[in-house]
Parts: C-alpha cells; sequence; structure tokens
C-alpha cells in the first residue's frame, strides 16, 4: 500500500507540473505574440532535445540493437504522421467549427501523452524498486518534465487553443503519468519491460512533431533580428536538456533490472 501511495503521489505532482504555463498566463505586461514566438523555438529544442539526449541514448543503450530502434523510431514518426493526416481530414470536414485549431496542437498532446505515460511507468518501476530509487526517478522526471510542459504549453497557444483551455489540455496529456503508474503497479514487471519498446517510439513522434510542424513555422520569419532570437531560443533548449540529460539517463540505469526480460530475450534472437 505505501509502494500505491508514494507512486501515485509522485505522478500526481508530475502531472500538476503541466500548469508551469500558468506563469505565463499571469504575464499579462508581455505581448501573447512575443511569449508564443519565444516558446516555440524553445519547444524545438527541447523536443530535439529530448528524443537526441535522453530518450535515444537510453533507447540503444537498452536494445543494443540499432535496427530494432530505428523501426521503433521511424514507427513514432509514422504514427503522428498518420494522427495529423487524420486530423486534417476532419479539420477539412468541420472547417467552420475547428479552423481556429491548427493539427499540430493535436499531435502535441497525443506525443507528449506517450512520453507522460512512460514516465508514469518509470516512477512506478523505481518505487517497487525502493523507496530511494522512487525518489530519485520522480525528481529526475520533474527536472525534465518543467521545460517540456512550458514548451508543450506554447506550441498549444501556437495552435489556437485559448490559454485556459490549453493549460486543461496539457493537464489532460500530463495525467497519462498517473495511468502509466497505475498499470505498472496492477501489472508488475511486465509492463516496465515492455515500457522500452515506448522510449524510441516517443522519440519518433517528437521528433516529427519539432522537425515537420515546428521548424516549418520559424522558417516563416524574415527578419535577421528575430531569426537569432529564434536560434538563441532553440540552443537554450537544447542546452536546458542535455544538461538534465545526465541525471535522467542516471534515474533509467536504476530501473534496468526491470528490463532484463526484454534484453535476454533481444540477446537470444540476434
Amino acid at each position: 500500500m505505501e509502494i500505491w501511495i508514494s507512486t501515485i503521489t509522485s505522478t500526481v505532482l508530475v502531472s500538476i507540473l503541466s500548469l508551469s504555463g500558468i506563469v505565463i498566463v499571469a504575464l499579462k505586461g508581455i505581448k501573447t505574440e512575443f511569449i508564443v514566438f519565444s516558446l516555440i523555438s524553445f519547444a524545438i529544442g527541447t523536443l530535439f532535445g529530448n528524443s537526441f539526449f535522453v530518450l535515444l541514448p537510453e533507447s540503444f543503450h537498452i536494445f543494443h540493437d540499432g535496427k530494432m530502434v530505428g523501426m521503433l523510431v521511424m514507427g513514432g514518426f509514422l504514427v503522428m504522421l498518420g494522427i495529423e493526416k487524420i486530423v486534417h481530414l476532419n479539420h477539412n470536414h468541420n472547417v467552420k467549427k475547428d479552423a481556429e485549431i491548427m493539427p499540430l496542437g493535436y499531435i502535441s498532446l497525443v506525443t507528449d501523452g506517450l512520453h507522460n505515460f512512460t514516465d508514469g511507468i518509470l516512477i512506478a518501476a523505481g518505487w517497487m524498486t525502493s523507496p530511494e530509487i522512487g525518489i530519485t526517478t520522480t525528481l529526475a522526471v520533474i527536472l525534465h518534465e518543467i521545460p517540456q510542459e512550458i514548451s508543450d504549453f506554447g506550441v498549444l497557444i501556437h495552435a489556437g487553443f485559448k490559454r485556459k483551455k490549453a493549460l486543461w489540455f496539457n493537464f489532460l496529456s500530463a495525467t497519462t503519468a498517473i495511468a502509466g503508474a497505475i498499470v505498472t503497479l496492477w501489472a508488475g514487471s511486465i509492463i516496465s519491460s515492455l515500457s522500452v519498446y515506448v522510449l524510441p517510439v516517443a522519440a519518433g513522434g517528437f521528433i516529427y512533431l519539432a522537425g515537420s510542424s515546428l521548424v516549418p513555422e520559424i522558417n516563416k520569419e524574415k527578419s535577421f533580428r528575430k531569426n537569432v532570437i529564434q536560434f538563441a531560443f532553440i540552443f537554450l533548449g537544447l542546452f536546458l536538456m542535455h544538461s538534465l540529460s545526465e541525471n535522467h539517463s542516471h534515474t533509467h540505469t536504476h530501473t534496468q533490472e526491470t528490463t532484463k526480460p526484454i534484453n535476454t530475450y533481444l540477446s537470444h534472437t540476434k
């Protein structure tokens, strides 16, 4: 029972972090356009940084099979492409109702929800191992999620969501961490082992979102000064995720005991 209480408390805390965007809502003295302009560039940096500094290195470390990781990353990429196609089709049939919302907003919610679900699995696996590992895993996820959630909020605002609606949807996406934790506590190490497959899939989704949906948006800017600002925020996002990647990867190694069945299976199938 203590493990359940500690795990659910941790994931609820992580989910509440999605409301970090409320700080931006409170900044009434700063123009929304400039905030969104900056956050979109910051989001590109954090999404690419999360993919290339955290998720992909961890995936290669676990699988030891470049082709497997590549296929899962491409799978995540194609799933997000398919979701965008579906959203576009629905968007075209409901132009009057949904014309103000860009498809990248919904793609961001799905991708972030998938990633948060994985974080919930990792937090649960940590608490199932020991209280110390549960605490360190939770802290690492918190440090990792704050910049991620702020940038996600900026993407939703840019996509056309109103501020309050963006906060609400971002929070709902974050609560998938609670679902991931509950499923893991209920099913045990089997789900924890299978969670490793989600890491490269989430990386593919983030790469698609940043490269296909966000980069074209900032390429519309023709001002040299604003382009410099965009690069500054991209590098800020990359630097921040690189700095946090060591702690995040460290906590993943603590939960590798739960991935032994997967690693054993992969070693026998090579």
